[in-house]
């Protein structure tokens, strides 16, 4: 009761004589007075948003100055209303009614002038032509278009959802267009007579149901933001019942030099401190948007559920929860077994770094009994989805158990401490504890990390520091920018000389919640139950992560081509050595965020032009000559492919959306069967880097990341990332299945080494020889 009666400001007391006595409590009233005008100070900065972002690119300025010149010809004897009839009332000597008219006229004009350039912005922001010109000069259109979109787009900063509502939405490819482009990605993959049928089943599509659900298809882009990423978030993620661990999430690895600091619970202080800087400038949309070219916009939908977001897992289907910012104030803490809750923001400011510290430190610290079930616990969200919904329902639903778990699920991210120090510098070309690292990041053991958040940060004993982050709410470039944003933050930011944070350490600070858990026998064996299917899973993983320093995208860039077709043509050659001769379906990631609320679309590498300059890289007989010809052949047409994907005109995404339609409509279709049975024996992404573009990697290499990885797609399959951070490394991060007898991460990175080498020895040779020439003559 005595909280009760702390919760009360103000008491009514009637006395045995009859008089009435209150009583006012202080502090109470203050802090009700400090919760309403926090809440009014959130919307006022939500509504002040909305108006700003409302009517961007245009300004309030802009309706200042419309209503500055219709006074000033009302001035000058000019009758500026649109209003010509004589009415009593409505005379000039009337000088209050008629400047609301003015005022109402001028405001009129600026929303429709608002509407016109925000539409004129939305259709210069359709033009893609930009990305088909030449890498060294624009088209004269292309600098026409450029110059018009950045008059229009006019001298507003724009804040993070500005131009959200100019962005295209994603546009419908032709049925026509899609086929074609889909038999053009299999022609290499088929033999004669198979390619031949996959036509006839084409045909049959085309002519037949397929018209019907394109015309579906058309109608939902119209009433959806993105006809594609709902469905794909859907049917993708959600109703997927395997475990999340290694085959849904990824892992992003820390900077390979040495940090300043070697403390963990100062580590753990600053980068928590730079994330909640993030995460409120989101939710103040004062984080600037990304942008291409300085001038063309990516959609910044993803940010939303950057922090406070949690994918609970569901009988059938999971779905992601996204608390209020208000109610993410917090991080999640865990130690040895212990579960603890920290509050990050205070009175309305977020914590110093020496204050957030001292309460990391305590529960470095911490020691004490570990409940059954508690150390482990987190295995249940590696666990098979519907087992993981079926536990959380029957134990974790209420009482302190569902307290515990709520702060969990609602926390801004979740921050593990790791007992172990692992180096992420490779020793003469060894990679073996850097590849250690990286498994400690994508499963670890498998219950120290909460598989089901959307960002787990990972402090190890040493300082160092990685993620771990669910893929359903986001794709890898908004945790890279995460990442990137809090280095630069921890760059300016003060440690003692013995490796703590700086700053005075004030009289009171928060004290670390411990969270409790009344975890039941059954729950217990639901628990390890999980954990052994867990440790079979990672057991079978085999992850190999290779640095090579040979060359970069320095001397690739020199041969004229794109980086990362050259890496995709290795990649097809080391998988036909590594194969016996064999080429793949491929998946490579491209993103679509230049249309509003884009993911991603798959690049198909495999080509008519990959294949033959495989095959001619394997022929004792063939010519470097024609190998570079081949080469630039097929680069060319992987690149035009790539731009193809990032506007639109992919074909995977397309039929993906026709095949859920099927399903809706109840049409059997052989040919979507078929497309969407296909196995991506070989899945690739490159990893984007400098989103702030204030680090330079090859001035400062100590702050470059190997990147991050992600399980294998396939039983029978490779899952490889890469990263190619400036101009002389390159990672790649490569993932198979143990019990599959034909793969093996280690030979096939050491496939994509002999590759690159091969492949750049085309250009050497031919480098020297012009050389040698010039100096002859």
């Amino acid at each position: 009761m005595a909280e009760a009666h702390q919760a009360v400001a103000f008491q009514f007391l009637v006395t045995e004589e009859g008089t009435i006595s209150v009583r006012f409590d202080r502090e109470a009233i203050w802090l009700t007075a400090k919760a309403f005008f926090g809440n009014y100070r959130a919307r006022y900065t939500r509504l002040r948003n909305a108006i700003l972002g409302g009517i961007f690119p245009a300004s309030y300025v802009s309706f200042l100055v419309i209503l500055a010149i219709t006074f000033a010809l009302h001035w000058c004897g000019r009758d500026p209303t649109l209003i010509h009839v004589k009415l009593p009332w409505f005379e000039s000597s009337h000088c209050c009614i008629y400047s609301l008219v003015l005022i109402f006229q001028s405001l009129t004009l600026w929303i429709l002038l608002v509407y016109a350039q925000r539409y004129t912005l939305k259709g210069l922001l359709m033009y893609k032509g930009w990305m088909f010109d030449s890498r060294e000069i624009d088209s004269t259109k292309t600098k026409l278009w450029g110059l018009v979109l950045k008059l229009i787009s006019g001298p507003s900063r724009p804040m993070l959802y500005s131009y959200q509502r100019s962005i295209p939405r994603l546009p419908v490819p032709s049925l026509d267009g899609t086929c074609k482009r889909y038999l053009e990605t299999v022609r290499a993959l088929l033999s004669e007579k198979d390619f031949q049928e996959m036509e006839k089943l084409v045909e049959e599509f085309k002519n037949g149901p397929g018209k019907k659900m394109q015309r579906y298809l058309i109608l939902k882009s119209w009433w959806s933001s993105n006809y594609v990423s709902d469905w794909w978030e859907q049917y993708v993620y959600l109703y997927g019942r395997s475990p999340i661990m290694i085959n849904s999430n990824f892992y992003a690895c820390d900077t390979k030099g040495s940090q300043k600091t070697t403390i963990p619970a100062a580590r753990a202080a600053v980068i928590t401190y730079a994330a909640f800087r993030m995460k409120e400038e989101i939710e103040n949309e004062t984080l600037s948007p990304l942008m291409l070219r300085k001038s063309i916009p990516l959609c910044s939908f993803q940010y939303k559920r950057l922090f406070g977001t949690c994918r609970i897992p569901g009988k059938e289907a999971d779905k992601l929860v996204h608390v209020p910012a208000e109610q993410s104030l917090h991080v999640v803490a865990y130690r040895r077994g212990h579960w603890f809750k920290v509050q990050v923001v205070r009175k309305n400011k977020i914590l110093t770094p020496v204050e957030l510290e001292c309460q990391f430190q305590k529960i470095w610290d911490s020691e004490g009994d570990v409940g059954p079930g508690e150390e482990k616990l987190a295995a249940l969200t590696a666990h098979n989805r519907s087992n993981w919904a079926e536990t959380r329902r029957e134990f974790f639903n209420s009482g302190v158990n569902k307290e515990s778990m709520a702060a969990i699920e609602s926390s801004a991210f979740i921050i593990f401490f790791d007992d172990s120090s692992p180096t992420i510098e490779t020793q003469d070309g060894n990679s073996d504890q850097l590849t250690s690292y990286c498994k400690s990041l994508l499963h670890g053991t498998g219950y120290n990390n909460w598989f089901d958040k959307s960002i787990s940060i990972h402090v190890f004993a040493n300082g160092k520091m990685g993620v771990n982050a669910e893929h359903s709410w986001a794709d890898a470039p908004i945790t890279g920018h995460l990442l990137e944003y809090c280095y630069n933050v921890e760059q300016q930011a003060d440690y003692r000389p013995d490796g703590h944070c700086s700053g005075p350490i004030p009289a009171s600070i928060p004290v670390p919640q411990r969270l409790r858990w009344d975890i039941p026998p059954q729950a217990v064996s639901r628990i390890n139950e999980a954990l052994s299917s867990v440790q079979a899973c990672i057991d079978d993983l085999d992850l190999f992560v290779m640095e090579h320093n040979a060359f970069g995208k320095g001397d690739i860039k020199k041969s004229k081509l794109s980086p990362d077709a050259f890496i995709q043509m290795a990649l097809q050659l080391a998988y036909f050595k590594d194969s016996g001769s064999k080429f793949c379906l491929t998946y490579e990631a491209s993103m679509t965020r230049l249309f509003r609320e884009g993911r991603t679309e798959t690049v198909r590498p495999v080509s008519v032009q990959s294949a033959e300059f495989v095959r001619a890289m394997c022929d004792p007989n063939g010519t470097d000559a024609e190998r570079r010809r081949l080469l630039k052949s097929a680069t060319d047409k992987h690149t035009d492919y790539y731009k193809l994907a990032m506007i639109g005109k992919g074909v995977d995404r397309h039929l993906f959306c026709l095949y859920v339609l099927s399903k809706y409509l109840k049409i059997e279709s052989p040919f979507l069967a078929k497309v969407l049975g296909e196995p991506w024996r070989l899945s690739t992404s490159q990893t984007p880097t400098q989103f702030t573009q204030l680090i330079d990697y090859n001035k400062f290499p100590d702050k470059v990341s190997p990147g991050g990885g992600f399980g294998p797609v396939t039983k029978d399959g490779y899952g490889v990332s890469y990263i190619i951070p400036g101009d002389h490394l390159i990672y790649f991060h490569v993932s198979s299945f143990k019990s599959s007898e034909n793969t093996d991460s280690r030979r096939f990175a050491q496939h994509i080494k002999e590759s690159l080498r091969d492949m750049r020895a085309l250009f050497i040779d031919t480098a020297k020889k012009a050389d040698s020439t010039k100096k002859a003559s």
